[in-house]
């Protein structure tokens, strides 16, 4: 196969359709749509791993709707009625099945590429300066199973010649996807079928935690069934009779049973941590995740004077150092609190427009009142905690006003919220000092316990 019949095989055929389809139909999906993919720091654009991961989750619709394509060009001589006749001449069978195949991988190759490309240079250009290498097979396999895919329906189509072939196939693998696809709600991604069946679809959950990845195990148990059924549909291709479309299922067959064989039985082998953009960076007493590492910078000076407010304010029970948060939890699970340091979620959309003295604002919030709820992508923890750390942080910071953390919104409720947090700051204010410094240690220690902030600035009953 020269690359003149090539290029001619892409001109008339609807090969590169398929490439332009993933292409054009993936940044559609993450350009024209404001969703989770463009938000915290698993967005698709802040990590090289979430950048992979989520290019490869749209593979719960771009992988039936490749297959279905490759069938509809293993059609081609059926509808043409030409199977007989290009029998007949010398070209071996093998070379005639390689034209096609070769030309919807090269155009699903680049087209995927180019994706991928598209977010890598992004995720370059912006505030990272971790570069795993951990994120190329997640891409590769994805590579793979477009590839395999389309060979595959080309096969089937070659065998089963008729016009329903192509949409039973989108049709089935659709619904088949859907029933695998995992769900990222959990503290791991998991899905409700066997988590090895779960893993024989390419496709990924929408990444959620920064921190997690694939494990190895996971990239060649895949890799092994995806070439399993790119041998099937490559020997369907040149299979003629009855007895080599049977004897052409055998690599399929071969590659899941190996594949079962190695993929992880439980979601906790099949989403790892990675140790290495785990690892915590520092400045003295503030710490990040090595994939964070670039908001070290900004942090640290301001984490320091933060801890400084925090020990004039509690004394001995100040926290003492400031770390990222890095525990997994479920979505909306209460975050794991502690007295001893102040945790900062980096997906917490107050700290991510946070700089300067608002920074160490939100830090001194933090430290004597911090949130129960998480307030990440898609968590519905709201801002109901931003009152009682208003005035804490106000207190602490020696202002004469209350200072919201956030500008609070038109809304009835909103203002009603803030009017008994204006009533609580009064109150506060009002009393001697040592009685001040009482209740913000009792507001501290509710915050820790997740009670009613607001009741214990007040004096009042806890709920």
């Amino acid at each position: 196969m020269n690359g003149r019949v090539l290029r001619t095989e892409l001109k008339r055929s609807i090969a590169p359709w398929s490439g332009v389809v993933v292409l054009g139909g993936s940044l559609a999906v993450f350009c024209l749509f404001n969703g989770l993919w463009w938000q915290g720091t698993s967005g698709w654009t802040a990590q090289w791993t979430s950048m992979a991961l989520w290019t490869r989750s749209l593979l719960t619709f771009w992988w039936p709707l490749v297959v279905g394509m490759g069938a509809v060009y293993g059609l081609r001589d059926s509808r043409a009625r030409m199977t007989e006749l290009l029998a007949t001449t010398p070209l071996p069978a093998w070379r005639r099945a390689a034209l096609p195949a070769g030309a919807t991988a090269l155009a699903l190759a680049s087209g995927f590429g180019l994706l991928v490309l598209v977010g890598g240079v992004q995720v370059a250009l912006g505030a990272t300066s971790y570069l795993p290498l951990g994120w190329l097979p997640i891409s590769l396999v994805a590579v793979l199973a477009l590839v395999a895919g389309a060979v595959f329906g080309m096969g089937v189509a070659r065998a089963v010649p008729s016009a329903l072939t192509p949409p039973a196939l989108v049709v089935f693998l659709l619904m088949t996807g859907m029933f695998l696809r995992p769900s990222n709600e959990g503290t791991l991604p998991a899905g409700l079928a066997p988590n090895r069946l779960v893993l024989l679809s390419p496709a990924t959950a929408q990444p959620r935690e920064m921190l997690l990845t694939l494990s190895g195990s996971v990239h060649l148990g895949q890799t092994l069934w995806l070439l399993g059924l790119l041998a099937t549909g490559f020997a369907l291709l040149l299979a003629t009779t009855r007895r080599a479309r049977l004897l052409a299922v055998a690599p399929v067959l071969a590659g899941a049973a190996l594949a079962l064989l190695i993929l992880p039985a439980a979601p906790r082998g099949t989403y790892v941590v990675d140790k290495a953009a785990a690892a915590l960076v520092c400045d003295g007493p503030v710490c990040v995740t090595q994939a964070n590492s670039s908001h070290l910078p900004a942090l640290a000076p301001r984490g320091k004077e933060a801890l400084r407010v925090l020990h004039d304010a509690l004394g001995d029970q100040a926290p003492a150092s400031v770390r990222e948060e890095t525990a997994l939890r479920a979505l909306g699970d209460q975050r794991q609190l502690s007295a001893d340091v102040v945790l900062v979620d980096l997906d917490d959309p107050l700290i991510a427009r946070a700089s300067g003295a608002d920074l160490t604002r939100f830090l001194v919030a933090q430290g004597l009142a911090p949130n129960c709820e998480p307030r990440g992508p898609g968590e519905g923890g709201g801002l109901v905690d931003v009152p009682a750390q208003s005035i804490a942080a106000s207190w602490a910071l020696g202002d004469h006003q209350l200072e919201p953390l956030q500008k609070p919104d038109n809304d009835v409720y909103a203002q009603r919220t803030w009017a008994q947090a204006d009533a609580a700051w009064q109150k506060l204010t009002a009393l001697p000092p040592a009685e001040q410094r009482s209740r913000i240690a009792r507001l501290h220690a509710a915050a820790l316990s997740c009670t009613n902030e607001l009741a214990a600035l007040t004096g009042e009953a806890s709920s």
